[in-house]
């Protein structure tokens, strides 16, 4: 009997294992076979208790005891923006709308595939936290800064401003600060779990660092076409500071900790969910996640405020505005009349009226928006234009000495970046925006002009 035999005849696919072994066993040591052996397993499966005490079954009648065959939750709906989303991300999606607990679900125009669910991936789950629904950089952010230093600046002042980036901050897997920065973070709690506390002093020996991937700091023209209260700036052009990164390796070891502790957690049935396992809030396991996943919101909003104070140092000037926002985290939310877990991974927040930062890539332009509050979405949008060419297929494709020359011709001066950043390993980002103009309203452009990313391709830890 081989295992299409075995479901055809009721046993569970969280059984199969089992059930083939009990197969074996029956035909060695008791020469079953055929309809004897068929008729073995159809009552093994009407009746598992009665075969509790069998050399044989008993082992796999156990095992149906205690996984119930209840049937198989029907996977609730989700809505897609955006048209240029492969096949495998819908796959994760649908998996992911299987999930115990599911209550509402959408898919971002810039979702590509990801670990449990995509990028660009939102879900709402009630009393259910999935760390991979997070992701592993939690709370990769973005945060923009306005200046008052002329625009023509990046003329000018070009070698100082260079030299800003530079300096400001360190790009790379593992990298660090020789002398290690300063926060007010580092006085919060860091022992609310052993994993937090194990990893306090990475944590600060790489404050005000941006790791490596597609994280990046640049200056750029912000342009407004209208005059915004609550940015407080006035139509026209600004000097702006842009950044992208998240937690580094502390957010990491929170989610493979935590993530691991949810997957050892899953029933037999279960185990199909893989990196989608979740962690219920009423457990330890579930607060201890919920606090390393807040204490890391706080730990990434201080890192880009390092970079930040840094440059700014660097440069001079005074401080006009700034926006910046999350979108590798899960909030507390009420949506369809009830309190859930929002998880956006690789998702802005785009509740009414709220303030986020949606870059394009490198060559492309990023977008100060205003979300609209759209219940489909979740209130969410894209993070961005989303890739649509793996790492491996952008280093064999491009070349980036090509890449770049081209361009600085065009007015873009890349300082570092690896050949899996280029521009052509992203969608469109206007065609993005044009694909969610129902969830979002773009207040102001920025245009990237001196960019700084990790210089040695290394994969990205989001």
């Amino acid at each position: 009997m081989n295992k299409r035999q075995l479901a055809a005849l009721g046993i569970p696919d969280y059984a199969l294992a089992e059930a083939l072994q009990a197969v074996q066993q029956a035909v060695s040591a008791r020469g079953m076979r055929g309809k004897e052996l068929k008729e073995s397993f159809r009552q093994l499966v009407e009746t598992p208790d009665t075969f509790t005490e069998d050399e044989v079954f008993g082992p796999l009648a156990k095992i149906l005891i205690e996984e119930p065959d209840e049937p198989e939750l029907e996977p609730i709906s989700y809505q897609t923006w955006g048209s240029e989303i492969d096949d495998l991300s819908h796959e994760q999606m649908r998996q992911a709308c299987q999930l115990p607990g599911a209550v509402g679900a959408a898919l971002m125009p810039d979702a590509h595939v990801g670990y449990g669910l995509p990028i660009g991936g939102v879900l709402a789950l009630e009393g259910k936290v999935v760390p991979y629904a997070v992701g592993v950089d939690i709370a990769c952010r973005m945060k923009l800064s306005v200046f008052d230093l002329p625009v023509d600046s990046l003329q000018t002042q070009r070698e100082n401003l260079k030299n800003a980036l530079e300096k400001g901050t360190r790009f790379g897997v593992g990298s660090k600060w020789d002398r290690p920065q300063q926060h007010d973070v580092l006085d919060r709690d860091w022992t609310i779990t052993k994993v937090t506390r194990e990893n306090k002093d990475k944590a600060w020996k790489q404050l005000g660092t941006s790791g490596s991937g597609n994280h990046f700091v640049e200056f750029g023209i912000l342009t407004l076409d209208e005059a915004d209260d609550e940015l407080g700036l006035q139509p026209g052009q600004y000097l702006a500071l842009l950044s992208h990164s998240g937690s580094r390796g502390t957010g990491a070891s929170v989610c493979n900790t935590y993530s691991s502790i949810a997957q050892a957690n899953l029933s037999k049935r279960d185990k199909r969910h893989g990196r989608l396992a979740w962690l219920d809030l009423d457990t330890q396991a579930g607060q201890e996640y919920w606090a390393a996943m807040n204490l890391m919101g706080d730990y990434a909003a201080a890192n880009h405020a390092v970079i930040h104070k840094n440059v700014h140092k660097l440069i001079g000037g005074q401080l006009l505005a700034g926006v910046e926002n999350h979108h590798n985290f899960a909030w507390k939310e009420t949506h369809l009349g009830k309190e859930v877990i929002v998880h956006r991974k690789g998702a802005t927040p785009a509740g009414a009226g709220v303030l986020g930062v949606i870059p394009g890539s490198m060559a492309d332009p990023a977008f100060v928006v205003r979300g609209k509050g759209n219940a489909a979405s979740l209130h969410s949008a894209s993070h961005g234009a989303g890739r649509r060419m793996s790492r491996t297929k952008a280093k064999s494709q491009f070349n980036f000495g090509s890449i770049r020359k081209t361009l600085r011709e065009r007015g873009i001066d890349v300082l570092s970046a690896g050949a899996d950043e280029v521009p052509g390993v992203y969608k469109n980002i206007e065609a993005v925006m044009a694909e969610q103009q129902d969830l979002v309203t773009p207040i102001a452009r920025f245009d990237p002009k001196l960019v700084k990313m990790c210089g040695d391709g290394s994969r990205a830890e989001d």
